[in-house]
């Protein structure tokens, strides 16, 4: 191939790259803005699942957060929620200890969800629970422990 054709390829090309980020960016700017946190002590459904956080505190590096869920048996339900901080994501601590969440089951249980945040430097705490194509989000202040 010439170099001349070579040039009209990758200037066609660059083109129609520009126009398909143009498209997305046209199509992001008519999305609605991130979700509203959902409140604490409020009841809400996610998916097949009942739950409501009724507060959290930190102690010795664990963020522990009060929960009362059930609603669907799930052995793995609890794997699905997650800790957001300003530098990482966090997942749930699975070994049993009593009084903390291991599974999800029919019945609603009060137990803890609690995360390692010894190694967290970010200030910023949201409790994520995504089942299927549901998600709930919660804002957590630790330093008034809610």
């Amino acid at each position: 191939m010439k170099t001349r054709t070579l040039l009209l390829l990758s200037v066609g090309t660059a083109l129609m790259i520009l126009l398909a980020g143009g498209v997305l960016l046209f199509q992001l700017s008519g999305q609605e803005d991130s979700t509203e946190a959902t409140p604490i002590d409020a009841p809400t459904t996610v998916g097949d699942a009942e739950i409501t956080v009724t507060g959290s505190s930190v102690a010795d590096g664990t963020l522990r957060v009060d929960v009362e869920i059930g609603g669907v048996d799930d052995v793995d339900g609890i794997d699905q929620f997650a800790l957001v901080t300003g530098d990482q994501r966090l997942e749930p601590l699975r070994s049993p200890e009593p009084g903390r969440c291991t599974e999800v089951t029919e019945q609603v249980q009060r137990c803890t969800v609690d995360f390692d945040v010894s190694a967290s430097e970010g200030t910023s705490r949201v409790l994520v629970l995504r089942r299927g194509d549901e998600q709930a989000t919660w804002r957590l202040d630790v330093s008034t422990g809610v």
